[in-house]
């Protein structure tokens, strides 16, 4: 995966998949974390961003989805644990397969993530949030509180800083 520590901040190229569906959006969290995120993960080196959206999802949802077109290009600015990060972040619009099970909203999905800084798997908990009520939500890059309401038209550049 493409993260690398350099003068005491630490880089991610992350990409990542908009799903909403019936006015709702599907958020993930780790089961130790307190606040959501957009699914997806981070690229290989070599890798197409598109392809990694696909192959994170597969992984830890067991899902192929349909990627479609890029919404965002964001650099995120962020401090995680005491460390400051800077993101490259590629968010595009997915979808599942038509009567999926996880399209069902009425409880919560489990996937699981096999990497992690402290070399052990954990559980990621996914939900079907209201895109209204998505400015009550702490979801990160904050940006996308708002901006989900309206997806754009074409692809936009964001520099985000959250706390």
């Amino acid at each position: 995966m493409i993260t690398f520590d350099g003068d005491g901040i630490r880089f991610h190229y992350r990409v990542a998949g908009i799903c909403i569906h019936e006015g709702y959006v599907l958020l993930h969290r780790a089961d130790r974390d307190d606040y959501w995120a957009l699914p997806g993960g981070r690229c290989e080196l070599g890798e197409a961003s598109d392809a990694t959206l696909r192959r994170e999802m597969e992984e830890e949802l067991h899902v192929a989805v349909s990627v479609g077109r890029l919404l965002w290009v964001v650099e995120n600015f962020f401090t995680l644990a005491g460390m400051p990060y800077h993101e490259l972040a590629l968010l595009y619009a997915i979808d599942l397969p038509v009567n999926h099970e996880f399209l069902d909203k009425t409880h919560t999905h489990y996937g699981v993530e096999d990497q992690s800084t402290a070399g052990m798997p954990y559980t990621l908990i996914y939900e079907w949030v209201p895109v209204a009520s998505l400015p009550d939500v702490i979801l990160y890059p904050s940006f996308l509180r708002t901006a989900l309401h309206a997806v754009p038209a074409t692809t936009q550049h964001i520099v985000q800083r959250d706390p």
